[in-house]
């Protein structure tokens, strides 16, 4: 028996996806799977992560990879989001070979925005940061709207003739992504772009979870009017968000006492220029 690690490819794409189904998590159907192992970002993709083959056939083992080009401070700058890893147990002793193909490639920032406890202190060792995930709950209650303040929006047609600029790039990189979902906030002639995901703490499609504020002050200054449309428009009754993606800690908030760590690997970025997007957050409703 031969255990081989190999380059996920899209003619992979179908096996891989019935693999995580089975293996990793069936709520997802194969078909669900496979639409989200391939982003809806335009980018030349090396892989889609790697894979464990046993006797040139079996998957038995997947890592997967999301990559995306982007602009940090004016100059370009090469990601590989580190996504979905699942080993079958009697192959276990192969897994870090994945990991160590996915490093292996040069020229990445190196992002896991959800690895699992037994995965930190891998990725600790192999010089991944941790990013502040200092993580607050929201409930989301039926303010009353006050006319003339910022309001809120999830029409596509209105995210299209209200963002510019990058932000309408990165709505348009995104808006077909599996697990995005899109709003804009408008206040004056300023307006904020939010991300968010559902997030299902024990299969409870309770939570919005926020992966991206695009101007801090209008999502303060509407976070309310954000909390009724999400709680009206999306029936999520609460919502997640990072201190460091709010910038303020929202009325009625709480601290939740065990944050998801969220790593990175980079020779030259700092924290504050790591954000959610074009990675697995926006791409696998799990």
């Amino acid at each position: 028996m031969t255990v081989r690690v190999v380059p996920i490819m899209p003619v992979d794409v179908p096996r891989v996806a019935e693999f995580l189904h089975r293996h990793l998590n069936n709520r997802l159907s194969a078909a669900t799977w496979a639409r989200s192992i391939i982003p809806p970002w335009p980018v030349e993709s090396p892989n889609h992560g790697f894979m464990l083959i046993r006797d040139d056939t079996e998957v038995v083992g997947a890592y997967l990879a999301f990559y995306a080009n982007r602009v940090i401070d004016g100059q370009p700058a090469a990601f590989c989001n580190l996504a979905g890893w699942c080993v079958l147990p009697e192959h276990r002793f192969h897994s870090v070979r994945l990991l160590k193909a996915l490093l292996a490639q040069d020229g990445y920032h190196f992002t896991d925005l959800s690895p699992s406890g037994s995965v930190v202190p891998i990725n600790t060792r192999l010089g991944f940061e941790t990013l502040d995930t200092t993580l607050l709950a929201v409930p989301n209650l039926p303010w009353p709207a006050v006319p003339g303040r910022v309001r809120v929006s999830s029409d596509p047609r209105v995210l299209e003739r209200t963002l510019t600029g990058a932000e309408r790039q990165l709505y348009r990189d995104h808006r077909a992504a599996a697990a995005a979902r899109h709003v804009v906030m408008r206040y004056g002639n300023r307006w904020c772009y939010v991300v968010f995901r559902r997030d299902r703490p024990k299969n409870l499609p309770l939570f919005a979870s926020i992966i991206h504020v695009s101007d801090q002050v209008v999502f303060r200054r509407g976070f309310r009017q954000l909390s009724r449309h999400l709680l009206l428009r999306h029936g999520l009754p609460a919502t997640l968000v990072e201190l460091r993606l709010a910038g303020h800690r929202p009325a009625l908030a709480v601290t939740l006492g065990t944050p998801r760590h969220k790593m990175y690997r980079s020779a030259s970025l700092k924290p504050d220029q790591i954000d959610y997007l074009y990675s697995e957050l926006a791409c696998v409703p799990f």
